[in-house]
């Protein structure tokens, strides 16, 4: 996969070019029985049985196409098969990262990506397809109780989103709830979602929109 700079964009990670994971991320490239195949599925996508192994041959195809993914995610999101979508999130980051970062990194699930621009956050497709699936994985591991991995997964996007342009700052209440979850450690309690909520806000957890205080 190629890169190209785009010094317009001020420093930040490199931008794919029209043929790269960019231009996938927009839908382009997608080979045409791949598209028969995710259309197929969404007209049976209530029946797992029929649509799930239509996705499944699609992903085969093209495995590392945004499309097959998002997809698959979807399919499992929405069906509420939460441990599902969670996996192929997980395999989502490491395709975006390994577009995002330089060609040829040996390790591209561990790295840490150089800075994003806001530039990038706000309109380069393939950030932003790195930057929501990042907060979809962060949600979906505070949804199953891994706290740390989605404390960990927000940070992150805290770091490479500080003006929250996915608004992953929502998440924030999430976490609120996770944590006090865990540490009523089983035992019932009487707070409310509104509680949750209220006490979010007044740590600045909360915010409108935007990450508040730390």
């Amino acid at each position: 996969m190629n890169a190209t700079a785009a010094p317009d964009t001020g420093p930040g990670v490199t931008l794919m070019d029209d043929q790269g994971f960019d231009s996938a991320v927009l839908g382009r490239g997608l080979p045409p029985e791949v598209e028969a195949l995710i259309a197929a599925a969404g007209l049976v996508r209530q029946d797992r049985a029929q649509a799930e192994p239509l996705l499944l041959r699609a992903r085969a195809l093209a495995p590392t196409h945004p499309a097959t993914l998002i997809a698959l995610y979807r399919f499992h999101f929405y069906g509420h098969r939460l441990r599902e979508a969670r996996e192929v999130a997980r395999e989502s980051l490491g395709i975006a990262r390994a577009a995002l970062l330089p060609a040829g990194h040996p390790d591209p699930v561990a790295a840490d990506l150089p800075p994003i621009s806001d530039e990038q956050a706000r309109f380069d497709a393939a950030v932003r397809f790195y930057l929501f699936t990042l907060k979809g994985f962060a949600y979906l591991n505070l949804r199953l109780g891994d706290i740390e991995v989605g404390r960990a997964a927000l940070q992150e996007l805290r770091r490479l989103d500080p003006q929250d342009r996915v608004g992953g700052a929502v998440l924030a209440v999430v976490l609120a709830r996770a944590e006090q979850a865990q540490s009523a450690n089983g035992h019932e309690g009487n707070d409310s979602e509104d509680d949750y909520d209220g006490r979010a806000r007044a740590q600045g957890r909360l915010p409108h929109r935007g990450w508040g205080n730390p």
